[in-house]
């Protein structure tokens, strides 16, 4: 019952523009995910959009969601010095049904609806007046038809590579030139537009019948003309920053259509320390978080108004006014940072340091406790029919870590429309079209001239492992590996990628390796510990030179404080562990799909896998880093011809 009422909390509530409001619940984790900004949601069998986060705001035109806090120096790693992180608003429906908080705005859309048994096209029908009165909130229905069927929505709308998003110009399309549309606009304001399928075809027509201009033409998916608007949302009007021509066409796709909306979303691992050891509700806690009481005492710093404050927040609190002042004190001397700085694009370094290194006087509290467990590993007997490959599977794991408790702080970042964002293999890399993919996306406040970003925070659980770098070092001297990877490398570059997580440049066999094992490990411990693969993450952690990583995290997180089951971390036991590892080197040796994956030259996107498929070793999309991508079995488990050697081989060699 705590996991539902928690989740009964992280509800945001959509109010639209029409002349009642609806408000409809939705999850914070679906608002930042593909019902996020721009996307078209469903909800009560009507569309929706969902307005930009500068519409986010209170009566005083404030941002309405709380601050995420002990994000500094995780924001820093990130670039986002100048962005705060905030959670989107909060509603909660009270018994009497009425709403009580700031609601994420929405607006109906397409506003043209269709007629499902006449096919005669109403713009706008919930607008309508009856008496002087505003309708009732209710399904506007053809009072054309005998029967007076619903309205329904039509299922096409108008967009643009650039973001653009836009009702579908019927009456343009029903009529041959737009000198003739716009003078049978002028002639009859009241003109009728039907969108019917032809019995015989099968096709769509339009035509308007006050004219009798007809277009047996129209097909979801054809390209218009280029236009101005680009970039103009439904929630928008026309002004002079939205109306700048391009060489792009707009295209009429379906509501329905994957390409109306791609969603970045950033994730991160709030580890870092000394942030991620907050004893949350500690007196020190709640005073650092309650910014309007520490600007007081800023005000008043001796005297009987500071007296009466520290009463106030001591009675507030529930300790005494010593403990009070001792937790100030401690903010004024920079708690909880005091003066620790990051550079931007350490969150590796950072997050693999918190993971390898031992955490002393761990609290309950923390958002992030580990256990490391890699002595009772190398410590446990084997006595199994295969010893010798199980030793082998220990001997190259470098360190074993159970992550009792984690905190993941994903980010909604912006959209784009039609394009992905990368080459897919059918279209020339040109520069134009690179520019053309930058130019398509849009930050979450469409301008960028916002200081927030919005975020939710999340809790889970995980196992963490890294591998032995001197049989790393062993293995990676074949030169075959070189080779293969060399090719993954330039077809990388060459399909021009641009994904939200970067992998480390250039492809090397090491990444290879970990991030096809990670993938590997997920799957299996989709078997054991009972979570759908859908729910479990990677986090692979590669780099070479002075300071090399080789580790793998699977984890989960779900958006409660208590935090995930336990599932993960029960595999963490050293004999569970040694079984769960084996058994994932023993998958790589062989897919059902073999010799076929094995061989393969090269699949999926701009055929950035080789020896990796559906049936062996592809993950759900929000489980992968990299975009299901960058994934080849053979540097586990070596190739048929016996050129390349499997990893266990060198983890045998003294």
């Amino acid at each position: 019952m705590a996991d539902v009422a928690q989740h009964a909390q992280r509800r945001k509530y959509i109010g639209h523009s029409d002349l009642v409001k609806r408000h409809i619940p939705t999850r914070w984790s679906h608002l930042l995910g593909y019902s996020g900004v721009g996307a078209l949601v469903r909800a009560e069998n009507v569309l929706f959009t969902v307005m930009d986060i500068s519409y986010w705001t209170d009566k005083q035109g404030e941002p309405a969601g709380e601050p995420l806090w002990y994000v500094e120096l995780l924001r820093a790693t990130l670039g986002l010095d100048d962005k705060a992180l905030r959670q989107p608003p909060m509603a909660h429906l009270s018994e009497k049904d009425m709403v009580d908080g700031i609601c994420v705005p929405a607006v109906r859309f397409p506003a043209w609806t269709r007629c499902p048994a006449c096919g005669l096209l109403h713009h706008r029908p919930w607008d309508s007046r009856r008496d002087g009165e505003a309708a009732e909130d209710q399904d506007p229905r053809c009072l054309r038809c005998e029967s007076q069927p619903r309205l329904r929505q039509v299922d096409w709308v108008l967009v643009h590579p650039e973001g653009g998003l836009q009702e579908v110009p019927w009456h343009f399309l029903a009529h041959p030139t737009a000198e003739e549309a716009q003078q049978c606009r002028k002639t009859n304001p009241n003109a009728e537009l039907f969108l019917q399928r032809d019995p015989t075809t099968g096709r769509w027509q339009l035509q308007c019948r006050t004219c009798r201009k007809r277009a047996s033409t129209f097909l979801p998916g054809q390209p218009l003309l280029n236009g101005r608007y680009t970039r103009l949302q439904p929630w928008q009007k026309r002004e002079a920053g939205h109306g700048i021509p391009s060489k792009q066409p707009f295209s009429i796709l379906e509501v329905s259509d994957p390409r109306l909306y791609l969603p970045t979303v950033q994730s991160a691992l709030a580890v870092i320390p000394p942030e991620c050891q907050i004893e949350r509700g500690s007196v020190l806690d709640r005073l650092y978080r309650n910014s309007a009481a520490r600007r007081k005492f800023d005000r008043f710093r001796e005297g009987r108004p500071r007296l009466s404050l520290l009463k106030e927040l001591s009675d507030e609190f529930g300790c005494t006014e010593g403990q009070v002042e001792e937790a100030l004190a401690e903010i004024e001397k920079g708690w909880p940072l005091y003066g620790q700085t990051a550079t931007r694009g350490q969150l590796p370094e950072k997050e693999y340091h918190a993971l390898t290194v031992p955490i002393p006087d761990q609290h309950e509290g923390a958002d992030f406790i580990t256990e490391h467990r890699t002595d009772g590993l190398r410590s446990l007997p084997i006595h199994d029919k295969r010893a010798n490959r199980a030793a082998a599977v220990r001997s190259a794991v470098n360190q074993l870590v159970a992550v009792r408790r984690l905190r993941e702080v994903r980010i909604f970042r912006g959209f784009s429309r039609i394009e992905q964002g990368f080459d897919d293999g059918l279209h020339p890399n040109t520069e134009e079209r690179s520019a053309a993919l930058r130019s398509g996306w849009l930050p979450a406040d469409l301008d960028n001239s916002k200081d927030w970003l919005p975020a939710i925070e999340l809790y889970g659980e995980g196992i963490f492992f890294s591998l032995n770098e001197v049989i790393l070092r062993r293995w990676q001297c074949q030169e075959g590996l070189a080779q293969r990877a060399e090719t993954m490398d330039q077809r990388f570059r060459r399909a021009g990628l641009r994904l939200v997580n970067e992998p480390p440049l250039p492809i090397t066999p090491r990444f290879l390796l970990l991030h096809t094992l990670a993938h590997l490990m997920i799957r299996r411990l989709e078997a054991e510990a009972g979570y759908p693969a859908a729910s479990i993450r990677e986090r692979v952690y590669c780099a070479e030179g002075d300071a090399p990583m080789a580790g793998i995290l699977a984890y989960v997180a779900v958006p409660d404080l208590a935090g995930s089951l336990g599932g993960l971390e029960e595999l963490a036991e050293p004999s569970r562990f040694l079984r769960l590892l084996s058994s994932v080197f023993d998958h790589a040796d062989w897919c059902s799909l073999d010799p076929v994956c094995a061989e393969h030259e090269g699949q999926g996107p701009s055929q950035l896998n080789r020896a990796a498929c559906h049936a062996c070793t592809l993950l759900p999309e929000p489980s992968c880093q990299f975009g299901n991508l960058l994934l080849d079995r053979v540097f586990i488990a070596g190739d048929l011809n016996g050129a390349i050697r499997p990893l266990l081989d060198f983890a045998g060699e003294d």
